[in-house]
């Protein structure tokens, strides 16, 4: 039906008076979703568990100081001092299960009094919330990458270094190898270390420390990884076959100067299609024990180089192909595990997303303790909501090629704008507790299909 004009348009040249009360109001209806997510998970009195062990017993205890962090990074919050802007809301503080939000004085000297047992605890706590979903959902396969991604600090804070840093050069910073499930786009596990590290640094007890982890609980399930180059190296790719994972890493040509070699020499290659081509040798070199397969591929560049060039003495040159080559376990075709391998790029989305949203950057702190529970909260408060998407929507039926996430997942800041920041009011009608938003059909829609699900679930 057509409207008129009169229907659509008219103007308002008045300004309301501005008026602040003590009302059940709330800037956060849609946290309600998570309310039911964490009593399904039992997620307050598991973090309890994690700080048993400690004698003193704080009116805000460790455990709500970290659920505190959860939930500030859910709502979109990235400094503690924030905490100011919501401390009043209905919503979080039913959420939370106190009448009364601690100051954030209070938040910093708890953070600042975190040890090593409880810290570790809580690892444990965040790797196992991962594993139930993953048992849950019977993957036959589960993917498990590796990387480091660098948490820079303007500060001088304790444990951080200055070293590799392509964005802020000259500041330091923590470098956290992360270990990311492919399937569900969530943090598995990290290894803390200061900036002036090696990828390599620690990788080898930290993934044989995830393996056996996963293999232990995913009873049946195919493990598979995948390593960028800085990850080769006989004693990582032996410990690896030797629990049984497939895997694929990229080799750097500058370790091996015969792959230049091999790879100027051949003259018949594999197509795999239009862009991509490849051959492969089964190969050890001199100082390795036993051989592996290697696959060398090429890649066909769209647009022709130009300007000056930089030759490079190990890495093979020409102006219309890339050069890269894989060595794997792997007993698939070659274009699958070229496929697979180049996956891998999904856990960079995974570290943007963990960034952008829930504040995996920030280094809020300058104690060492403090700031890997701020990036454990980060980790949980990501995978909560990659958790709490998975609940509500069927997954992809199928394992596809790149291993990419079984759900097409929505980012959490896009979930903030939808659902959570939706303002709402609590209100008693015969002695009833309601919440009541306004009757917008969208919110509406998705608001009920969550709690839908989720009271199903629970």
């Amino acid at each position: 039906m057509k409207s008129s004009k009169s229907q659509i348009h008219t103007k308002y040249h008045k300004i309301p008076q501005i008026r602040f009360e003590d009302q059940q109001l709330t800037s956060f209806s849609g946290l309600l979703i998570f309310q039911l997510l964490f009593k399904k998970i039992n997620l307050k009195q598991r973090l309890k568990k994690c700080f048993a062990h400690l004698k003193v017993s704080p009116i805000f205890g460790h455990h709500l100081v970290v659920m505190l962090l959860i939930v500030h990074l859910l709502l979109g919050f990235r400094r503690l001092r924030e905490v100011d802007y919501y401390r009043d809301d209905p919503i979080v503080l039913r959420l939370m299960g106190l009448r009364k939000i601690p100051d954030v004085s209070t938040i910093s000297r708890t953070l600042s009094k975190m040890e090593p047992h409880g810290i570790e605890n809580l690892r444990l706590l965040s790797r196992t919330l991962v594993v139930e979903g993953l048992q849950r959902e019977r993957f036959p396969r589960i993917t498990l990458d590796f990387d480091g991604s660098v948490l820079s600090t303007k500060g001088h804070a304790e444990g951080s270094a200055v070293g590799f840093n392509r964005a802020k050069k000259g500041a330091r910073s923590y470098y956290p190898l992360f270990c990311t499930v492919a399937q569900t786009g969530q943090f598995f596990d990290l290894h803390h270390r200061p900036g002036n590290v090696h990828d390599s640094n620690g990788a080898a007890q930290f993934m044989l420390a995830c393996f056996e982890k996963a293999k232990s609980q995913l009873n049946g399930a195919i493990l598979e990884s995948r390593m960028d180059a800085a990850f080769f190296n006989q004693e990582v790719l032996s410990m690896i076959g030797r629990n049984q994972v497939k895997f694929t890493a990229s080799v750097p040509f500058e370790r091996f100067s015969q792959l230049k070699i091999m790879v100027e020499n051949r003259r018949s290659w594999h197509k795999i299609d239009e862009q991509w081509s490849y051959f492969e040798t089964s190969w050890k070199p001199k100082s390795w024990e036993s051989a592996y397969r290697f696959i060398f591929i090429r890649k066909k560049n769209k647009k022709q180089r130009k300007g000056p060039l930089q030759l490079s003495l190990f890495e093979p040159f020409d102006v219309d192909y890339d050069y890269k080559v894989v060595v794997t376990n792997k007993s698939e075709s070659a274009k699958s595990v070229v496929l697979f391998h180049n996956g891998r790029g999904s856990q960079e989305a995974v570290f943007g997303d963990a960034k952008n949203d829930t504040a995996l950057d920030v280094i809020p702190c300058r104690r060492l303790y403090a700031n890997q529970v701020f990036t454990i909260s980060a980790m949980m408060a990501h995978n909560l909501s990659r958790e709490i998407q998975m609940l509500s929507r069927p997954c992809f039926p199928r394992a596809r090629a790149k291993r990419p996430a079984a759900w097409k997942f929505e980012k959490l800041n896009t979930l903030r704008h939808r659902i959570i920041q939706r303002a709402g009011r609590l209100i008693n009608p015969q002695g009833r507790l309601t919440l009541t938003m306004s009757a917008n059909q969208t919110v509406k829609k998705d608001l009920l299909h969550f709690v839908q699900v989720l009271q199903k679930a629970a």
